[in-house]
């Protein structure tokens, strides 16, 4: 797994500050970024965040480069609509060599399970190649590639978006694998904003956990990277 912050609006806590500041201000937003203290910016920024008025939290974006993960995870990732994605496209790429299937870890621990899942993952494959050898197209061959095959993908989204993303993907009752996306992308992009992600990720970090009966009753914690 590859995770990587590609670009994001340049200094996106003044760029939030000075959008939210516009509408009670006399003057434009391109007078309130160069004009604004630091102080001043994070006095909006506390605003903003204690009061819930999350709308000028979209005026910054971040994209990311995600590389090395399954199908199946971001199957999960573009259910976050409010968000764009470029995905490698299984249509327009054949592949001539057999790529690389991420093995969920609970099948890598176990020997047994991991050689049926390696036996299935070269099978599919196999009948993929006989396909696309024969002259079908690689859009109908695909058809038989499993969710396990590592694909590609970059994401772009807003901060307010992001937000929310981090509180239900990085939680401990998230799946292993989008988990580990989104605590890489928590971990790029906090720095770049420090106030405004300083308590972002899963709702217990903030405080009382959100999942009522279906907590886990643990403290935030990140979940570990998988190279």
């Amino acid at each position: 797994m590859d995770v990587r912050l590609l670009y994001h609006t340049p200094d996106p806590e003044r760029a939030v500050a000075a959008a939210a500041r516009l509408c009670y201000a006399p003057v434009g937003a391109a007078e309130l970024m160069e004009g604004m203290t630091a102080d001043a910016v994070r006095k909006v920024l506390r605003t903003i965040m204690t009061s819930g008025h999350f709308s000028a939290l979209e005026h910054a974006t971040y994209t990311f480069a995600i590389d090395g993960v399954s199908r199946a995870m971001t199957h999960q990732l573009v259910r976050h609509r409010i968000a764009s994605y470029n995905q490698q496209s299984q249509r327009y790429v054949s592949y001539a060599e057999e790529p690389c299937f991420i093995v969920p870890p609970a099948i890598a621990a176990d020997p047994e399970a991991r050689q049926g899942f390696e036996d299935a993952t070269a099978a599919a494959f196999a009948a993929y190649r006989q396909l696309v050898d024969a002259g079908v197209a690689a859009e109908d061959a695909r058809y038989l590639l499993p969710n396990a095959m590592e694909t590609k993908i970059v994401v772009t989204m807003n901060v307010r978006e992001l937000l929310h993303f981090f509180e239900l993907r990085c939680c401990k009752r998230a799946q292993w694998e989008i988990r580990a996306v989104a605590s890489a992308m928590l971990g790029l992009a906090e720095p770049t904003a420090p106030y405004v992600f300083m308590d972002a990720g899963a709702s217990c970090r903030r405080g009382p956990c959100r999942e009522g009966a279906m907590t886990c009753g643990e403290p935030f914690e990140r979940a570990p990277r998988r190279e």
